[in-house]
């Protein structure tokens, strides 16, 4: 048998699930089985490990096809996501492991520190084609930064946590303009890229759990504001999914899952530290569609995978 050359892209399943064992946790404020949360994260680190090895091994067998993708104008910022996934594997087993976790963490950290410098030259040397931007440019910078927030501060560095937000949070302000002014005035996007409109609901989302991880106290104007802009484009794109949906279900639907989750999980550690108001109404409907929506992807991949389509064109040089 011969291995499965996954795309990197793939990493994002690892945010999405490990996103819904973090809600999962955050749910304790209720009482919910914390089984279902532990159950979810270790799923989350079996996925990451299989991708992980099938990774490495595709650069083994089709180093050509590695370096395309990684030269690739739109899948090379996927690469980012397997240092943001390793830190979110670490987080996953810190009940288990402390050393584990914050060697996963350190390494991911740096994996999405050195992607994110060497990408980010490139593109500033200017040259590329705006039709080519897509919300996947968040991901070197904004997705790098806030996950490397959000594990300093579980992880008890909430002083370094906290610069790492300020990368992040200025990062996507820059990146936002840069995406807003494509879909304005550029060719609409093509089918198969529609999805990645997904990713745009994660930066504020993402955002407030970061955020959320570096401080205490009761939630502020800027948590709230940072999970009202979240709201804001989950209605968006939600208005824009018969648009979207024009494009066949694909593993390029996970990339909803991670700011979905993440606004689930900033809704509840806010309702767990005071907020009994707007947030604390919305927490619950969060939960629950958020989970309804992650149910639907998992049920599209396991059809895709029964039928040997899940796995999608290698990317051409």
């Amino acid at each position: 048998m011969s291995l499965p050359r996954i795309p990197a892209a793939f990493f994002g399943i690892v945010l999405g699930v490990a996103g819904l064992g973090n809600s999962w946790r955050a749910a304790a404020v209720w009482p919910v089985a914390p089984d279902v949360g532990e159950t979810i994260n270790l799923l989350g680190f079996a996925i990451w490990l299989v991708l992980i090895v099938l990774y490495a091994a595709k650069w083994l067998v089709a180093p050509n096809e590695s370096i395309a993708e990684l030269e690739h104008p739109i899948q090379c910022c996927f690469v980012g996501l397997i240092g943001v996934a390793t830190m979110l594997a670490g987080l996953s087993i810190l009940p288990y492991s402390r050393i584990g976790a914050e060697a996963l963490a350190l390494a991911g950290f740096a994996a999405a520190l050195f992607f994110l410098l060497w990408r980010t030259g490139l593109l500033w040397r200017g040259g590329r084609d705006p039709v080519s931007n897509t919300p996947v440019l968040y991901l070197p910078t904004v997705a790098g930064s806030f996950v490397t927030a959000i594990a300093a501060g579980t992880l008890g560095y909430a002083d370094w946590g906290q610069l790492a937000f300020g990368a992040g949070f200025f990062s996507w302000l820059a990146v936002e303009s840069v995406l807003l002014h494509r879909l304005l005035l550029a060719p609409e996007l093509a089918a198969p890229l529609r999805p990645t409109l997904g990713i745009q609901i994660a930066p504020p989302a993402v955002g407030s759990v970061a955020y959320l991880s570096v401080t205490t106290g009761a939630p502020d104007m800027l948590a709230h504001a940072m999970f009202g802009y979240a709201i804001l484009q989950v209605l968006i794109i939600s208005r824009q999914l018969p648009w979207i949906m024009q494009q066949p279900f694909a593993g390029s639907y996970w990339a909803f899952t991670f700011g979905l989750t993440a606004l689930a999980t900033a809704a509840l550690r806010m309702t767990a530290r005071g907020d009994t108001g707007a947030i604390g109404h919305l927490a619950p409907v969060i939960f629950v569609l958020v989970n309804i929506a992650l149910a639907l992807i998992a049920i599209g991949t396991l059809w895709l995978l029964i039928r040997g389509k899940f796995l999608p064109a290698p990317v051409r040089a």
